[in-house]
């Protein structure tokens, strides 16, 4: 592993740059103590030429390899390349400036420890190995003649001592060498599992700042003076204020009534050791009214210090909002309950009297004491009664719908079947135009569904006062709808085993259009609330209950008019699976 790191440093401009900046440094220092010694020693000749001539070559090498640096394509050849170079210069310094005697030998040192850094143990040993050569062929080549000696007085030094010096020179530089690349190698792994540390944490904070960031609620932080230290960017959503602003302001000026949640949570300390959580009511910046529920917690430091608190809060207006609406259906749905008991308990009464009234009339006609105004006024009595009657049926029928009895249901069959019904008992004048598709077969209880048929019959009749056409047609969705096209299924028909896939395969679509006065959008928006009517004597509860039924069945109705030109309600039913 160590090898590796070693071998890769080359790879990269800045261990080439490294290498060459040491040889710039060592021909640097090699003039600067050639010129010392030449001024010291005074010394002329070949020799001194040579070394200065071996640093102008230096620097030469150095501008060289300078160029070439960007353009290698082997970096580990090129730095050995480089090793090779500074090993000949630092011959020809030790040559020209006295052999075994000169001030310059220090200077393979450094080559080899610089190999060491830049170079994998292979080079470590080919740098070595060529110093301790290059120095043997200085000092033996004098010695043997192999090279001309270029100082007079130099000493002769027999062969074995030569041997004895170069093998202590030579084992030096292997025992630095060595010493060297382990110390490398030790700092190369340092340097790794310090750079791998380093990268865990950039990737843990990183990490917590996204996640702090992402989080769907909001995070603040305050230190002891209630000071905000910190601001996640929900929480910036909430208040309306960035982070800038909010940070180093006090909490309860960002959030009043934020603190009183702290100073619970503290209150109740060390008793209760979780976060302390309540819902306050709070305008944010833009002036948005909200409901927040807001938790608090200590905020704790590596030894366990308190450093302050950690609140946490999410806009919990929209649940808020469904709390009360549902509190508010059930109270309705309590009194409806009451009403419908109610209406049940009355119509007893209202058989009673009804029947009262009509053996009174029967027996005044027997007894020939018939008296006109006296029956006109029996007449309205019984007239009410039944009205009244007929409204707690109406009543009754909205608000407890029957079980379903669902079967696979014809729609065309069912619409002729009310028309037949509807031509024999009604003495309007309206045109009839059925365009029915037959192979349509929806999923209903017939009786429920003739019912709300028939109902939206008498509406359309009663609309075009008993003149006009009335179109009714039979089709199909097809698969896919489009989205605008669907809707919410009523809660009697939500979680019924395949509905899903039912409706996923279209629906049924019965259409009812007639040429009646048409409605405006207002009258349209409240055509299926409870109780209202446009009718004189109407109960309000017709198309109410027809929606309810619809509902009921999984389908949803629609409702289509304009002024003058008349209008038109769309069932969409789920089909059956014959029909499907």
């Amino acid at each position: 592993m160590a090898a590796d790191a070693v071998r890769a440093e080359p790879r990269s401009g800045s261990g080439l740059g490294w290498l060459l900046g040491a040889r710039l440094l060592l021909a640097g220092m090699s003039l600067g103590l050639a010129v010392t010694l030449d001024r010291i020693e005074g010394t002329q000749g070949p020799g001194i030429w040579g070394v200065y001539w071996t640093i102008v070559a230096a620097f030469v090498a150095t501008i060289g390899s300078a160029l070439r640096v960007d353009r290698t394509r082997n970096p580990d050849r090129f730095a050995t390349l480089q090793v090779a170079i500074d090993v000949a210069i630092v011959t020809a310094l030790v040559y020209f400036s006295g052999g075994r005697e000169s001030v310059f030998t220090f200077l393979y040192a450094l080559v080899v420890l610089y190999g060491a850094l830049l170079l994998d143990r292979g080079g470590v040993a080919f740098s070595v190995g060529l110093a301790a050569l290059a120095y043997g062929f200085v000092l033996f080549g004098v010695e043997l003649g192999w090279l001309p000696a270029l100082r007079d007085d130099a000493r002769s030094q027999p062969t074995v001592v030569l041997l004895a010096y170069w093998a202590f020179y030579a084992g030096g530089l292997l025992m630095l060498g060595m010493l060297a690349n382990t110390l490398v190698a030790e700092l190369r792994r340092t340097g790794a599992a310090l750079e791998s540390k380093t990268s865990d944490l950039e990737h843990l904070r990183d990490l917590h700042r996204f996640t702090v960031e992402s989080i769907g609620s909001g995070i603040a932080t305050i230190d002891h003076a209630g000071l905000v230290t910190s601001f996640n960017p929900e929480a910036e959503r909430i208040t309306g204020l960035f982070a800038s602003e909010a940070e180093g302001r006090p909490l309860e000026a960002v959030m009043p009534g934020a603190l009183s949640v702290i100073e619970a949570r503290e209150a109740n300390a060390p008793r209760d050791t979780g976060p302390g959580r309540d819902r306050i009511a709070f305008r944010n910046e833009r002036g948005e009214d909200l409901f927040v529920g807001l938790s608090a917690s200590r905020l704790l430091g590596p030894g366990g210090e308190r450093l302050g608190h950690v609140v946490i809060f999410q806009d919990v207006t929209a649940v808020v909002s469904m709390e009360q609406e549902l509190r508010r259906s059930e109270r309705l749905a309590a009194v409806g309950e009451m009403a419908a008991r109610m209406a049940h308990e009355i119509r007893n009464p209202l058989a009673s009297i009804s029947g009262s009234v009509q053996l009174l009339q029967g027996s005044g006609a027997s007894a020939g004491s018939a008296d006109p105004a006296h029956d006109k006024l029996m007449g309205i009595v019984v007239r009410e009664v039944d009205r009244l009657n007929a409204l707690i049926g109406d009543f009754l029928r909205y608000s407890r719908p029957a079980p379903l009895a669902l079967e696979a249901v014809p729609l065309a069959e069912l619409v002729r079947e009310v028309a037949g019904i509807a031509e024999g008992r009604s003495s309007h004048d309206v045109r009839v135009e059925l365009a029915c598709e037959e192979s349509v077969v929806v999923l209903a209880d017939p009786a429920q569904l003739k019912g709300a048929l028939w109902n939206l019959w008498n509406n359309a009749c009663e609309a075009m006062n008993g003149k006009g056409t009335l179109r009714i047609r039979v089709t199909r969705t097809a698969p896919g709808m489009p989205p605008q096209d669907e809707r919410l299924p009523g809660r009697n028909a939500a979680g019924k085993p395949g509905w899903a896939d039912r409706r996923a395969k279209g629906r049924g679509v019965l259409e009812l259009e007639d040429t009646g006065p048409g409605m405006t959008s207002e009258l349209q928006d409240r055509i299926f609330e409870p109780f209202f009517t446009t009718k004189q004597d109407g109960t309000g509860l017709g198309l109410a209950t027809v929606q309810r039924i619809v509902e009921q069945h999984g389908g949803s109705i629609e409702i289509e008019s304009e002024v003058g030109r008349g209008t038109r309600f769309r069932l969409l039913l789920p089909l059956a699976e014959e029909g499907a």
